[in-house]
């Protein structure tokens, strides 16, 4: 027997996630974005470089951002996966590779929309002695002068004219039936088809699924909803001073990222796949990172160029393509994205943690939106509360609280410190030079605060 669901899957077999991306709308995207720089690589990339000049030649925020972008249109482009068919309880956040048409009519019978009485006729009725509920076979017809209690939900006998509502209806000493008020043909009547006929399309594709989308594909009789499927993503934890557990000691100090980027990946829309712990050891980053199959690997630290930072050896020794190496922002400066196969990339996150969220949000944010075929936040600003200070040449990202006043600038905004970011609700993104008390910043919206679909870390 086929489940609901599965003609439309099978109308969307051959669409493949490129075509999915294709016909999600087209958004301007992050704000600020420019133009790439004249003499950079191929899809608009710049050209690899050694990391010891990438002071002068990071990538500037707002094209690292596009970049991620343009890197996931292509990997996307390489990889043409197909899209899934995913049941609705673990469909939550992925987008709709095909449309969504009514597989029935909703409803699919004539309901009552109050509990009361359904009627035939001018009153006063006769009510018969057995109700109708929801759920129950069709009840038998009503004839003239007749009544019958009905629930919410329940089957509309034929022959009804009306509902009368239990608070607008009583009964007299004989166990008649009078309205306290007019009664008006049809009414709290749902007819059979009032929001949809069977096959009319309910939600394009590109459409992100809600709990309310969920609901009405539910509604509408799906099992499953055919999505764009989840990035694949591997987290890499790099640096021998990191402890699992316990306080810090000798020098050793507790992971911050490991229990905190994978539900941040989740919450991007990725499935993490795995976490592994590598140390500072060269030879077990290069076996780990070759024998991924992950569409991202994030890497945590060792993206500098100290004795212990394996990243850009590692990837020099692959072969992989250094899209962004380096980038305007503080904190977070040496992060990297680097392309290893045509769809296969890596995110270089610095080690300290403050840092590490800020390449989150400006490279692994993009790439995986991009590859998981999300529409893009729309760029907002509010206005600052208090003076931010700003680096001489490069972008800051700031932890702020919102409030009706503007956005709050929070203190322990240090790279290393997660202080700030925790009570935070945003990023604010501070130019150059740094912003004046009651300047319009753009905000980046952390995924627990925005009250959306990103709010999943399941």
């Amino acid at each position: 027997m086929t489940s609901p669901g599965t003609r439309a899957d099978a109308e969307a077999e051959d669409l493949d996630v490129e075509e999915a991306l294709a016909l999600v709308k087209e958004n301007p995207g992050p704000a600020h974005r420019g133009p790439a720089h004249p003499g950079r690589g191929g899809h608009g990339a710049p050209a690899p470089h050694h990391p010891a000049d990438s002071h002068h030649r990071a990538t500037p925020w707002p094209e690292a951002r596009a970049t991620a972008e343009r890197a996931a249109r292509a990997a996307a482009r390489a990889a043409r996966r197909t899209p899934v068919a995913v049941p609705l309880d673990a469909a939550l956040g992925l987008t709709l590779a095909a449309p969504l048409a009514a597989l029935t009519d909703l409803p699919s019978f004539d309901t009552s929309a109050m509990d009361g009485w359904a009627l035939a006729g001018p009153g006063p009725w006769e009510v018969r002695d057995e109700g109708v509920l929801a759920g129950h076979a069709e009840p038998a017809p009503l004839t003239d002068g007749e009544a019958v209690r009905i629930a919410t939900g329940a089957r509309i006998p034929a022959d009804t004219t009306a509902v009368l509502r239990t608070e607008h209806g009583r009964t007299d000493e004989r166990g008649r039936l009078h309205p306290i008020r007019e009664v008006g043909h049809g009414q709290d009547i749902r007819p059979r088809g009032q929001e949809c006929r069977s096959g009319d399309q309910l939600l394009p594709v590109g459409t992100l699924a809600t709990p309310a989308v969920l609901g009405l594909a539910a509604a509408a009789g799906y099992d499953t909803l055919t999505a764009v499927p989840r990035p694949r993503v591997d987290v890499l934890v790099l640096g021998d001073e990191l402890l699992t557990e316990g306080l810090p000691h000798d020098g050793l100090i507790r992971d911050a990222l490991g229990p905190m980027l994978p539900p941040w990946l989740r919450a991007l829309g990725a499935e993490v796949r795995a976490v592994r712990r590598i140390g500072d050891d060269a030879k077990a980053l290069h076996r780990a990172v070759t024998a991924s199959d992950a569409d991202l690997i994030v890497t945590t630290g060792g993206t500098a160029a100290g004795p212990v930072d394996h990243v850009h050896p590692t990837l020099r020794r692959i072969g992989a393509e250094l899209l962004v190496d380096g980038v305007e922002v503080r904190p977070g400066h040496p992060m990297l994205l680097a392309r290893l196969k045509d769809d296969q990339h890596l995110v270089g996150l610095p080690g300290n943690p403050l840092a590490a969220v800020s390449g989150l949000l400006t490279l692994a944010e993009p790439l995986l939106r991009t590859l998981a075929a999300r529409p893009a936040p729309k760029p907002y600003t509010l206005p600052l509360r208090d003076a931010v200070h700003g680096h001489p040449y490069d972008t800051r990202l700031v932890p702020v609280v919102l409030r009706d006043e503007g956005a709050v600038p929070l203190h322990y905004n240090g790279p290393a410190m997660l202080r700030g970011v925790a009570a935070a609700d945003a990023l604010a993104v501070v130019p150059p030079g740094g912003a004046r008390s009651g300047q319009e910043a753009e905000l980046l919206d952390l995924p627990w605060a925005a009250g959306g679909i990103g709010v999943c870390f399941t």
